[in-house]
């Protein structure tokens, strides 16, 4: 997301405060599939950095990278790091330039070699991806094999459903960035299909989920050490 009348779509009070609550139900799926050992995060397209912060405040221990190719969220995400860290608004130990770190980066081609995270997140990427398969086979590389994993988008709804889905879970926005959404909605995924890229990927002991009406993914359980 390159374009900063995009970025400032995303940064209306209604719109943040939604997306907030919705990004909690992703941490919290992020604790259920780690193991007891702390370790590195991959955050593969961040944008504003929200999922990285709130992990760390609630992993300490844990280091998180997120990476993204746009500049203009990753300022964003910094200069918002940057802010909560000089105020005090964290329960991090720690600074949180110590703990958070944010990078330009290319999903379809990590700069990282094999197995260097112990989790490896994306979340609200999918739908932007010309090609899945790169981005679901370069998770699978950067992961460690026992890490766990976490791929969560948007839902997409039957044709007929569509007109009345965007309109009742896009309430919260206006302007640009309700077409921003309803546009995001039309490109996503359905469980079926997304069944049959994971399948056609081999990404051991992942399978496929959805979340209420309008989300789905895939997700990996850390595996403990033997």
């Amino acid at each position: 997301m390159d374009d900063s009348s995009e970025v400032q779509a995303y940064s209306s009070a209604a719109g943040e405060a939604y997306l907030s609550k919705i990004d909690d139900t992703f941490v919290e799926h992020v604790l259920r599939l780690i193991g007891p050992t702390p370790g590195w995060a991959l955050d593969i397209g961040c944008g504003p950095g929200q999922i990285v912060r709130k992990l760390a405040e609630r992993l300490p221990k844990w280091k998180f990278l997120g990476i993204d190719r746009s500049p203009a969220m990753l300022r964003r995400a910094v200069e918002a790091r940057d802010s909560r860290a000089r105020s005090g608004v964290t329960d991090m130990p720690r600074p949180a330039e110590e703990s958070a770190h944010f990078s330009i980066g290319d999903a379809s081609s990590l700069a990282f070699c094999n197995g260097t995270f112990d989790l490896v997140l994306c979340n609200s990427v999918l739908h932007h991806m010309g090609d899945p398969g790169r981005l679901f086979a370069e998770i699978h590389r950067v992961a460690k094999p026992a890490g766990a994993i976490l791929l969560r988008d948007l839902r997409r709804p039957s044709r007929i459903a569509y007109p009345f889905h965007v309109r009742w879970y896009g309430r919260h926005y206006e302007g640009q960035m309700y077409k921003l959404y309803s546009d995001s909605v039309r490109a996503a995924y359905t469980r079926e299909e997304l069944t049959a890229m994971l399948r056609s990927e081999l990404i051991p002991g992942a399978h496929v989920f959805t979340y209420d009406s309008t989300h789905l993914g895939f997700e990996r359980p850390a595996r403990p050490p033997n």
